[in-house]
């Protein structure tokens, strides 16, 4: 019988590879760095480990480089601690969760076999016994591991994405003392100089100011602490701010003024009293870094660039757009108050009407300028008379033989012409009248829609007004992100309350769901992801807005009158944005075509309103008179409810509909209104009222068509108070096939149901 034998396969990208390459090559240098050459290497393989690098790869690489010792002893005890920590973390891998804290004791309990099983001779220093000596080294490496630790994960997987903090940036710096100590004890300061240099050179060129200083500082620690003198630290300082100097003037500048300040360093440190061979590694340890710097392509300076200002932390941006929001803003202001003028324009009073004394003007200046008995009129107060006639004619619109006073009728000669001239005067005043309560209604509701529009500029400028200041639950975010292993180079926190939003700059792998959890965490706050927007080929903003408390959701079920190809019902389901929508139902007079266009007009307007943000009454109001003028005896009734996702408050507004209904457990509330139809009177009174729903609360609309199939309210009434819906597009399909059943299987009108369950927020 043949067996199988599988053997463990690793895939490792050209990246992997070099991480694992140099990881080997840092351990060999770890290992050179202490006297006698005590396996340092262990603290990068732990970090290695921790940071969920292969176990075999890491284990093999630190068995290695304890081998280059050439000294059994040494490799037998590397070899067990490395079969320790590969084993555990195997372990780990295999159950697919990362070592938590618990992995200090592994590394603790993993310096046992140096401590027994490594070879070494009597530090004169300690004045102790071996074994101790051990122990304190042991110890050393120990708490050297765990800085490790942390130094490891901020190369591997922060640096040049993040800006790194300053606790990091000192573990990175700890990792290249170590590492730069095995490289002057291992190959030499030259080789050190050469390996230092150029990091020196390309910081200084790159940052372009005092930054680089500080960096040039700790690129120097090595060197100080193998000669045990602070010179390197001064000399490394000077080679810095000296290149800071000749930046302006480009690449060989700079490089040349390295060089040179180099070369008189090394002259005070004596080193061209030495030998030829000498002096020569220490020059060419120089100049090389420095040629490799001018020969570098600028492309690769441009991109390290960019990653730097990328990932830097910025403030500036912050104050312009700042600036630019005020600007905004306060422009907005001006704009509204234009628009509130503007009412007020069109709400001016009329002047008085002076109708009645222009009509008596014109009988007295046609009838009575020749008549014979004009001073007798005068003398008896028939003109008196006169006026009362013409203030009846004006209510009337018309006067006849019954409305003459008596004194005008004993006094006019010709109380006949008088009573034609004042009727064709009534009649001209009529139209004028017309002209200007049609003129009146036209400004009523241009005034109506500039207070709109001025509130809605108000709002906004409002809005745009808020700075955008740093805040301390920024610093939680990034707290938070980075716990969950998210790195964010930019994050951006505004607004209070509802309205709060997260800008957040991260690769485009990391999912939406991840950042909302971080964010939840942080500021205890459900988020919800808004907009991804690309900014490079592997990164993208992810816009964070607070969840709302609800979600919904909706069913409709619709069918036309029988013999008719369209109904003339329609619905709408808007969301007005992220915490509010509107539902609405509309069902035209009639039915077909024409029922269907003046319902399908009418919720186009609302619509359109509601997205402006238009205030409610603003809206019923315009839209009625819209309704009215567009054309004769085209009526609308109209359902609709605005519900807040954050609260669960809903706004009802009910004109010329059937009842509409609240289900909530096991109660049902009736949602009924008296106004008359949309369009049918200029002035409309819509039925208004308010309700909060609660999770699972089910809000049920319907046509005329459909209350109507049940006789009456009662029996419609039993109906839903028996039944439990769950799925509200089920619950809408079963009310219509239950009309229809009541009609016989045939609509005897346009039939529609509109259903709305609330919903807790996933």
């Amino acid at each position: 019988m043949k067996r199988r034998i599988h053997l463990r396969r690793l895939d490792v990208s050209p990246k992997a590879a070099a991480i694992y390459l140099a990881l080997l090559f840092t351990m060999f240098l770890l290992n050179c760095a202490l006297p006698q050459k005590e396996p340092l290497s262990f603290a990068l393989a732990f970090a290695a480990l921790s940071c969920g690098l292969d176990p075999f790869v890491c284990g093999g690489s630190y068995l290695i480089a304890s081998a280059l010792s050439l000294s059994a002893e040494v490799s037998l005890s590397a070899a067990v601690q490395a079969a320790f920590l590969t084993l555990v973390f195997c372990i780990y891998k295999r159950l697919r969760r990362p070592a938590g804290y618990e992995r200090a004791l592994y590394a603790l309990v993993a310096q046992l076999p140096f401590i027994f099983l490594f070879p070494h001779t009597s530090y004169s220093l300690f004045p102790f016994a071996v074994v101790w000596q051990k122990t304190v080294i042991a110890a050393f490496v120990f708490l050297i591991s765990l800085m490790f630790d942390g130094g490891l994960h901020a190369l591997l997987f922060r640096a040049f994405r993040c800006r790194l903090s300053a606790h990091a940036l000192a573990e990175i710096c700890l990792i290249w003392v170590f590492a730069g100590m095995g490289v002057c004890n291992a190959a030499g300061i030259s080789v050190f100089y050469a390996v230092s240099l150029f990091p020196l050179l390309a910081a200084v060129f790159l940052l372009k100011n005092a930054a680089a200083v500080p960096f040039a500082v700790a690129l120097s620690l090595p060197l100080c602490v193998t000669q045990q003198s602070a010179l390197p630290c001064a000399a490394y300082a000077a080679f810095s701010c000296v290149s800071l100097l000749f930046v302006p003037y480009g690449k060989c500048a700079s490089a040349l003024s390295l060089f040179g300040c180099f070369l008189v360093s090394q002259y005070f440190e004596g080193l061209f009293a030495t030998d030829g061979w000498n002096v020569a590694l220490r020059l060419i340890a120089c100049a090389a870094p420095a040629v490799l710097l001018v020969c570098l392509p600028e492309k690769y300076y441009r991109k390290a660039n960019r990653t730097l200002l990328f990932y830097r932390e910025r403030t500036l941006p912050r104050i312009a757009v700042n600036r630019q929001r005020r600007a905004v803003g306060e422009q907005l202001y001006e704009v509204s108050s234009l628009f509130r003028e503007i009412e007020t324009a069109f709400t001016v009073t009329d002047a008085q009407d002076n109708s009645d004394k222009r009509i008596r003007e014109t009988l007295i200046a046609t009838l009575c300028k020749d008549c014979p008995n004009r001073r007798k009129c005068e003398r008896s107060g028939a003109y008196d008379a006169l006026d009362k006639l013409i203030a009846v004619g004006c209510a009337k619109g018309r006067v006849n033989l019954i409305d003459l006073p008596a004194d005008l009728s004993s006094q006019c000669a010709n109380s006949a012409g008088l009573m034609f001239a004042l009727n064709k005067q009534l009649a001209e005043y009529r139209r004028y009248a017309v002209e200007m309560e049609s003129a009146r209604a036209g400004r009523k509701l241009l005034a109506e829609q500039a207070r709109g529009v001025s509130d809605i500029l108000r709002d906004i400028a409002l809005e745009q007004s808020e700075e955008y200041v740093f805040s301390e639950d920024e610093s939680l975010l990034s707290k938070a992100f980075a716990s969950a292993g998210i790195l964010c180079s930019e994050l951006f926190l505004y607004g209070e309350g509802n309205n709060v939003t997260v800008s957040v700059t991260a690769s485009d792998k990391v999912s939406g769901k991840r950042l909302c959890d971080a964010a939840k965490s942080a500021l205890k706050t459900p988020f919800a992801l808004a907009e991804k927007i690309p900014l490079t080929s592997d990164r993208s903003c992810f816009i964070l807005r607070k969840k709302p408390q609800f979600d919904a959701a909706f069913g409709v079920a619709s069918v036309p009158k029988e013999g008719t190809a369209a109904s003339g019902d329609t619905h709408s389901i808007l969301r007005i944005d992220e915490r509010r929508f509107i539902v609405a139902l509309s069902d035209g007079m009639g039915s077909g075509e024409a029922a269907r266009a003046v319902s399908d007009h009418t919720l186009t307007l609302l619509e359109s309103f509601y997205k402006a943000k238009m205030p409610s009454e603003i809206v019923l109001s315009t839209v009625n008179r819209l309704i009215a003028y567009s054309s004769d005896e085209t009526f609308s009734c109209l359902d609709l409810a605005a519900v807040n996702l954050d609260t669960g408050i809903a706004d009802f507004v009910k004109i010329g509909s059937p009842a509409g209904y609240l289900l909530s457990g096991e109660e049902l509330r009736v949602l009924e209104g008296e106004s008359l139809p949309l369009g049918m009177l200029e002035a409309v009174h819509p039925a208004t009222m308010r309700a909060e729903l609660k999770e699972d609360d089910f809000l049920l609309f319907m046509s005329d068509g459909v209350s109507s199939a049940f006789g009456s309210t009662t029996e419609l009434f039993d109906y839903l108070s028996g039944q439990r819906p769950l799925n509200p597009q089920s619950f809408a399909e079963e009310l219509l096939s239950a009309a229809l059943a009541r009609y016989g299987g045939k609509a005897e009108d346009d039939m529609t149901v509109l259903a709305v369950r609330l919903l807790k927020a996933a």
